[in-house]
């Protein structure tokens, strides 16, 4: 600022010398100014020092409220760390516990899944459907079951328990054969096996688990097992059925098909094999019947003349003959030939008796070739049904595939039907046909036997009649 005013002067000194005057008025002027400007400055300095004390102090100030934030910063860094070790070590914990919790909350309700299992399972239920309410909150996910829940599951096992251990008469609900609901009194064996009497019958009940329900099976239960089981309910046994296989044994007997069912599955193969069985059977009867009076017949007339040939009394022998030679027995014809033939030598007669028995051969075996034939052709026949079977499962199979099972049930029950009524008719009929064979046998036998007897009782009389010529001569 001096300078200003020394140089401001320094050029009014140069501009001249327009007077004398002027220039002290502006020299008294300029010093004027100048200690003005001089007061002005040292005003300013003097602000400028205040200012600059009063920022000195500031800056200690804020210095100051620094290191004691710098401090306190320095403390909550250290409680932080701290908190968060804590916090880790909580957090620790409190997944151990977690863990436990989940364990224990998973075990009890795996527990709970089975025992609901079970409880949907076991026919008891169908008597006390509510019971399933208590394990729905602790299947609800997200749930923790408390000692509530867990006692609740507890008196389930123990209900369970005491009701699968109980046989008696309960009050309850089932569906009927008619399909309607009906309610009554029921008989619990256990779990096994539940029944129903009404007015009019006595039934098994079968549990579907789906409906928690009984239902009454479709067909009454026959024989030896209606009786007990009316028995039983009337108090005047102790023996009863049951189904230990839970409701399997009875849904075979109401799934059982008939014979006729049966036959109508085979197809069209069925009626040759039924007709050869019938054939077959009126064959075996009639040579039943026929085998049974020819083997009467020889041991009851050819011992009676063999007899009656020893005493010699040969019109007898031949009344004997006479009399049934109308029932056309093949012994007759036998008998006949040898009485006709006592005459001739013993080459003649045997020739005689043997040529009449092997006449009657053929009425003896008539109908055992049939037999043999009927017994080979029944098992091609169920062959045939099986192989026509076969092949119409493989054109279903060709059409609609393997998805549907039911499609391919009608082959290859004409398969399976077929060959199981073909074997069931050809076994009787080779059995029956060894066993007439061994009869004709028997037979034949027997008539050979009786025929030797005859000639060697022909003989000897002969003898003793060129004896007593021989004598008398």
């Amino acid at each position: 600022m001096t300078k200003r005013v020394m140089l401001g002067a320094l050029l009014l000194l140069a501009a001249g010398a327009a007077g004398a005057q002027d220039v002290r008025e502006a020299a008294q002027k300029a010093a004027a100014d100048r200690q003005a400007a001089i007061e002005r400055a040292r005003e300013v300095e003097q602000r400028i020092l205040n200012d600059r004390q009063a920022l000195l102090a500031e800056v200690e100030r804020l210095e100051a409220l620094q290191r004691t934030l710098e401090s306190d910063l320095a403390g909550l860094e250290q409680r932080i760390e701290a908190d968060e070790r804590r916090r880790e070590r909580l957090t620790e914990e409190w997944e151990r516990v977690e863990m436990d919790f989940r364990e224990i909350s998973g075990n009890v309700r795996v527990v709970a899944r089975d025992l609901e299992a079970m409880l949907h399972q076991s026919p008891l239920t169908a008597l006390a459907p509510d019971r399933l309410d208590v394990l729905a909150p602790v299947l609800r996910k997200g749930y923790f079951p408390d000692i509530d829940d867990i006692s609740g599951m507890t008196g389930l096992f123990f209900d369970e328990m005491e009701r699968g251990g109980q046989v008696g008469f309960v009050e309850g609900a089932y569906v009927g054969r008619d399909g309607e609901d009906r309610r009554g009194r029921i008989l619990t064996l256990g779990k096994f096996t539940a029944v129903y009497r009404d007015d009019r019958e006595v039934g098994f009940l079968n549990y579907s688990p789906e409906s928690h329900r009984f239902f009454a099976l479709s067909s009454l239960p026959v024989g030896r097992t209606q009786r007990q089981l009316r028995k039983y309910v009337a108090g005047e046994s102790e023996t009863v059925p049951i189904d230990i296989s839970g409701g399997a044994a009875l849904r075979q007997v109401t799934h059982r098909t008939s014979f006729l069912e049966q036959l109508q599955a085979g197809g069209p193969i069925v009626w040759p094999i039924g007709l050869i069985a019938a054939a077959a059977l009126v064959i075996i009867i009639a040579k039943l019947l026929f085998l049974n009076k020819v083997l009467r017949n020889t041991g009851k007339y050819m011992g009676r003349v063999n007899r009656l040939a020893t005493e010699g009394n040969w019109q007898e022998c031949e009344d004997i003959v006479r009399r049934h030679k109308g029932e056309g027995s093949p012994v007759n014809h036998v008998l006949e030939a040898g009485l006709k033939s006592r005459h001739e030598s013993r080459e003649i007669l045997e020739s005689v008796l043997q040529e009449a028995i092997l006449k009657e051969l053929p009425r003896v075996e008539k109908g055992l070739s049939v037999l043999a034939v009927f017994g080979a052709v029944a098992p091609l026949l169920g062959l045939l049904g099986t192989v026509t079977g076969m092949i119409d499962t493989f054109r279903v199979i060709t059409l609609f595939g393997t998805g549907d099972p039911k499609l391919m049930s009608g082959g290859i029950s004409e398969a399976l039907v077929t060959t199981e009524l073909g074997l069931a008719v050809a076994i009787p009929i080779m059995l029956a046909h060894v066993f007439l064979s061994r009869r004709v046998d028997g037979i034949i036998g027997a008539m050979e036997e009786n025929a030797v007897s005859l000639t060697n009782i022909i003989e000897k009389e002969k003898s003793r009649d060129e004896r007593r010529a021989l004598a008398s001569a």
